[in-house]
């Protein structure tokens, strides 16, 4: 049997109350059996369901009861057949009873596997549990689930129930649901088992894991407090992002008579020299090399080997802090969960106790941490308490990675306390916000928490897995329309927002969209956040009522102007790239030509009049400004003739070392990858860069 193959058996309630949920059920279940055909193609799944009108088990036949209880499917492979039988699940109008259900999963499991797949073997039940449980032949309710969970710890099972019960039924009179939810509830003190509640669609999409994932340790060691106090843990990731899975390349070349044929893509890459074109480079004489500056700096991998950091494997605490000093938005990659050694008395309670003084201080504590002996990279990180709630759960840490001062980016912007009064909310419209908020909020009191994490599935993901389900059957078949069930994850929540429709409207209300006359509509908009304007000028304007257009177009604002009416414009020492900028949003083609051409005589007139360096990162800066208008402006000829023509000038002067100082930055022509009107390749425009520095030198 394979390492991680699963045995998974489905308990579908399909009684009456069931039938308006039952085409969700049906949309997970076969999603379920989607990702297992790609996930775990070797995996067992049967299929039962309870609540039918007719009853079809081993059970029934060997000893009798177990009525209205029906295998649908046996346990086998996972196949195409097992997407199709859950897609059309018969309704039934009996009572159901799940403990039966549970049972005659159970008989199925063992007789299947005996005492072999221990810890492998899943059962998830499905159900609104609200059909009475009957009486038992002997003893009590909760003596049968005991002995069901007895049984089911000694073959190594789990137990997963979903119970989907909307919120007019979370209540009910009869007191069924209340037993039903205590006697599931006590299998999870004998077995490995969980119940998930969930009131929709979407949740119950995420309740039912559909990819079993074994937990791995990434680390077994001590936690090193000091030289001379260690502690024993064990280190999981708590979360890890789920990938697209692997998309392969397949040649339908291959014969179809020949079974073997695995159909792959084999690529193979060829190095040949720019010299000599036709000459292949064997891998003996090629070497990697790094830019630095004008140069290109050769590496072996044997100098690369020397040059990397040699690591001890551990964890080790280097300190702690206030939780204050560490903000939320500096967590890096991946969450991961610290706990003492399984097992390990003394471990459990000096996790408990550190844990608990953290908390107690509000504290936590900065980690040094190395997973693996001779790993190349050192991750420091923030350890956070995390206290059980339960007597059975020790406490444990969470761990966050933490940036480097590498990998921090600042963004600076000005208070916006320092801003004019008139861009300020007034009191009612910070009011209106306040209510705004608190009306979306997605966890009110007294009301079930709306797409929380866990139980909320990637819909990206999700629509891939039923589009590729779908290919598989029609594969001319064209992307459905969103699932409604995704759909209340990517869209705001309706019932939300039409609950707080007048909260929504009164914010509208205080922030109201006046039109601008000043401000002329054109095509032409990538230089919009980019163009100079004056703050205190834009704010008079927008203050102009729309119903007064005659007034406003005649009025004139001190220190403002337009290019239509100023024909001077022109690009200064001062600040050369700003004023391009602001010529650039100008609405007219003759305006954008006007731009470009004074940039270059600019630059040229830069160059020409430069006595030394001094003047080359001015005219660097000039030139990128150039090259970013053309590329949005769709003239990159303008900037290709440019830059070509003052390399042919220039390049047996002194001022080919600004040629130098373009090719270490990586400025060259602008490509058909990124200006359709570009008649310049890839290769052509890095063939400029060799050329700058294979003259230069």
């Amino acid at each position: 049997m394979a390492r991680n193959k699963e045995a998974l058996v489905l308990l579908i309630d399909v009684s009456p109350s069931m039938h308006a949920v039952l085409p969700e059920i049906e949309k997970v279940c076969s999603l379920l059996m989607q990702k297992k055909l790609i996930y775990g193609k070797y995996d067992d799944v049967g299929v039962v369901l309870f609540g039918t009108d007719e009853t079809e088990n081993d059970l029934e036949k060997e000893v009798g009861g177990y009525d209205h209880v029906s295998v649908l499917r046996n346990i086998k492979i996972v196949d195409r057949e097992a997407v199709d039988i859950v897609q059309n699940l018969k309704r039934g109008n009996s009572p159901s009873d799940f403990i039966d259900a549970i049972v005659v999963g159970l008989d199925m499991l063992i007789k299947k596997y005996g005492g072999t797949n221990k810890g492998k073997q899943r059962m998830c039940l499905i159900t609104d549990a609200r059909s009475p449980i009957k009486e038992p032949f002997e003893g009590t309710k909760e003596d049968q689930v005991d002995t069901i969970a007895q049984q089911m710890k000694a073959h190594g099972m789990r137990l997963e129930s979903v119970v989907y019960r909307e919120p007019q039924f979370a209540r009910d009179e009869s007191n069924v649901t209340e037993e039903n939810d205590r006697l599931l509830s006590r299998f999870s003190k004998g077995i490995s088992a969980k119940t998930i509640h969930v009131d929709s669609p979407t949740s119950l999409l995420g309740a039912l894991k559909t990819r079993n994932i074994s937990p791995v340790t990434i680390f077994r060691g001590d936690l090193e407090i000091s030289p001379i106090f260690k502690i024993k843990v064990w280190v999981y990731k708590k979360t890890q992002e789920e990938k697209f899975p692997t998309l392969k390349k397949y040649s339908d070349k291959a014969p179809s008579s020949d079974k073997s044929a695995s159909h792959e893509v084999k690529v193979d890459y060829e190095y040949k020299s720019v010299a000599e074109q036709d000459r292949v480079v064997p891998p003996e004489q090629r070497i990697k090399g790094y830019r630095y500056g004008p140069q290109v700096v050769p590496v072996t991998k044997e100098e690369m080997e020397a040059v990397k950091l040699r690591t001890e494997k551990g964890v080790r605490v280097l300190g702690f802090t206030d939780r204050a000093n560490v903000p939320r938005h500096y967590f890096m990659k991946d969450v991961y969960a610290f706990i003492p050694e399984p097992g390990n008395n003394k471990a459990i309670a000096a996790v408990s106790a550190i844990a608990r003084a953290m908390k107690e201080d509000d504290k936590c504590a900065i980690l040094r941490c190395v997973w693996r002996q001779g790993q190349t990279s050192v991750v420091v990180g923030v350890l956070t308490p995390n206290v059980s709630s339960s007597e059975n759960i020790p406490d444990s840490f969470y761990f966050n990675v933490l940036p480097f001062a590498e990998d921090i980016r600042e963004f600076q912007f000005p208070s916006f306390d320092k801003m004019p009064s008139a861009w300020q909310p007034t009191v009612e419209q910070q009011e209106a916000a306040d209510d705004f908020v608190l009306s979306m909020d997605l966890a009110p009191p007294g009301r079930a928490e709306i797409l929380p994490p866990d139980l909320t599935p990637n819909p990206v993901l999700e629509r891939f897995y039923r589009y590729l389900d779908l290919k598989s059957k029609e594969p001319d078949a064209e992307v459905p329309p969103l699932d409604s069930s995704l759909k209340r994850i990517t869209e705001p929540y309706s019932e939300l927002l039409s609950l707080q429709a007048p909260i929504l409207d009164e914010f509208r209300k205080k922030f109201p969209l006046i039109d601008n006359p000043k401000k002329k509509k054109g095509s032409r908009t990538g230089w919009r956040g980019s163009s100079s304007t004056n703050p205190e000028t834009e704010a008079l304007t927008n203050q102009i009522p729309s119903n007064n257009n005659n007034n406003a177009n005649n009025l004139k604002i001190e220190g403002s102007s337009t290019f239509e009416s100023e024909q001077d414009e022109k690009i200064g020492d001062l600040n050369p790239v700003k004023d391009f900028e602001a010529m650039m949003a100008g609405n007219s083609a003759k305006w954008i030509s006007i731009a470009i051409q004074k940039m270059k005589n600019y630059i040229n007139d830069l160059l020409e009049n430069s006595c030394d360096d001094s003047s080359y990162n001015k005219a660097l800066d000039c030139l990128i400004a150039l090259r970013k208008g053309c590329i949005i402006e769709q003239e990159p000829s303008e900037f290709n003739k440019f830059v070509t023509g003052l390399y042919a000038k220039w390049k047996n002067t002194d001022l080919v070392n600004f040629f130098r100082l373009l090719s270490s930055k990586g400025i060259t022509l602008i490509m058909k990858e990124e200006a359709a009107d570009s008649e310049v390749t890839e290769e052509e425009a890095k063939g400029f860069l060799v050329k700058i520095e294979a003259e230069s030198q």
